[in-house]
């Protein structure tokens, strides 16, 4: 009996190879090399597995495609719609990661619950029974409509329910426990899950239905599988939280039909997932008064303001290397504004411990939070609060200087919006800035007058 074609391939870019190594060629990965069996090559005429049309398609000149037709859906959760860049695309394939008990299932059970009043939904399970979704759906209030359900594994008898029932919007839960019984390797490994990723794109993109894939996450924080099932799919959505804590965001890893930049909230009840349309508030909630080592920032996700607070603590090191630790900010970043700090500041960071925390989870990863966080550490370290309608916005530079940031018009409004009265902004030209009524606008040049302004520290000589 002759051998069956093997391929090796890199699970980290998907490279492929005629023997196997050590180190992945294409893109340096060590140990990432798998072997599996080739698949056969389908005639231009034939079809596919469930009926999967596969015919010859012909060119088309771009300017005749028809883009009048409405594309997108409502999910019926505005956050989800936002992340997904207004909704969810017909054809698409979209996976959604987080860590296990996050809300993932919930997330797409309720979706499913809004979008089955209007369009036909299958949603596919194969680490429940129909009877426990059931419970879950009634206890999340989720009625009947187009809903049905089909507890599968074998990724045939999911495509040739596909194709008998016809639905609009698929959901897979979860990509790890489906295989294709044509292969050796068991579910969930790399094969399988490359594999069946593979036919659900094809379904999704040939007969304009829309999936979504929960996929798990390994300890890393990634999805687990090859990396190549990231690039697969149209929209890489991360769904992050805290177990114990009763928000989640989500955010959009990759999206070839909207902004990578834009986020959503939403709170865990006991009744399912609730969206939160105003974050701010949210995390600006339980602020203790004249608190020092507190400052608060506006940043910008996506389109949307956010109000966040910043917290430090400096206290006197019992090291030879003092400990920097952050949560929320990146670490060298938090580094670099400790320096700025001790050189054009003049306070002593260096014979400090520092830890920094953005309160609720969120990660600020943009220059404009600079300000806020070392107003934040100069107020932990002379311990004076920096004042409760006090916000901060401004990029440091490593001279000292206060760098002006985008979308300024934009964080000032919310900023008047949630009530706070002053505002620390980068000495700019009087025409950018439209100051909203009752805000106070207070401009500075370098990092030692907002250190004057703010908390009343002055440089040591």
């Amino acid at each position: 009996m002759a051998k069956a074609k093997t391929v090796f391939y890199c699970t980290e870019c998907g490279n492929e190879t005629i023997k196997w190594q050590g180190r992945c060629p294409a893109c340096g990965a060590w140990n990432s090399i798998v072997e599996h069996e080739a698949m056969p090559k389908i005639s231009g005429g034939a079809k596919g597995r469930g009926g999967l049309n596969l015919q010859k398609q012909e060119s088309t000149r771009i300017s005749d495609i028809d883009t009048t037709a409405e594309a997108r859906f409502m999910t019926g959760f505005g956050e989800l719609d936002r992340v997904l860049g207004g909704g969810a695309v017909e054809g698409s394939l979209v996976l959604v990661g987080g860590a296990p008990g996050i809300g993932k299932s919930t997330l797409l059970l309720q979706m499913c619950g809004h979008i089955a009043a209007s369009q036909k939904v299958l949603y596919v399970t194969g680490e429940e029974s129909g009877r426990q979704l059931k419970m879950r759906a009634e206890r999340l209030g989720v009625s009947d409509g187009e809903l049905y359900v089909l507890v599968a594994t074998n990724l045939g008898d999911i495509l040739d329910n596909i194709s008998r029932t016809a639905p609009d919007v698929v959901i897979i839960d979860s990509i790890q426990t489906l295989y294709n019984e044509s292969l050796d390797s068991s579910a969930g490994s790399v094969t399988q899950v490359k594999d069946c990723t593979m036919a659900l794109m094809q379904i999704a993109k040939n007969n304009g239905i829309t999936i979504f894939i929960v996929g798990h996450v390994n300890k890393e924080g990634s999805i687990a599988g090859p990396k190549v099932l990231e690039h697969m799919v149209d929209c890489v959505l991360y769904f992050e939280g805290d177990q114990n804590a009763a928000y989640r965001i989500l955010r959009a890893a990759k999206n070839r039909f909207g902004s990578t930049n834009e986020i959503g909230v939403f709170e865990m009840l006991d009744r399912g997932l609730a969206e939160v349309p105003n974050p701010s508030e949210m995390l600006l909630s339980g602020r203790l008064e004249n608190s020092p080592g507190t400052c608060v920032t506006c940043v910008m996700e996506g389109t949307r303001p956010i109000l966040a607070e910043i917290q430090a603590l400096i206290t006197p090191t019992s090291y030879n290397v003092p400990r920097r630790t952050s949560s929320g900010v990146d670490y060298n970043r938090a580094a670099l504004l400790l320096a700025v700090l001790e050189k054009r500041g003049g306070l002593k960071m260096s014979a400090s411990d520092a830890y920094i925390n953005v309160v609720g989870g969120l990660e600020l990863n943009e220059p404009a939070a600079d300000l806020a966080t070392i107003l934040a550490v100069a107020s932990s370290y002379v311990d004076k609060p920096v004042g409760d309608d006090v916000v901060a916005i401004g990029e440091v530079g490593l001279t000292g200087e206060i760098r002006s940031v985008s979308f300024i018009n934009q964080r000032i409004s919310e900023v008047r919006r949630l009530g706070f009265k002053k505002c620390i902004v980068p000495m700019s030209g009087k025409a950018k800035y439209i100051v909203p009524d009752g805000l106070k606008l207070i401009e500075v040049r370098s990092l030692h007058d907002a250190l004057s302004c703010a908390i009343g520290a002055k440089k040591k000589s």
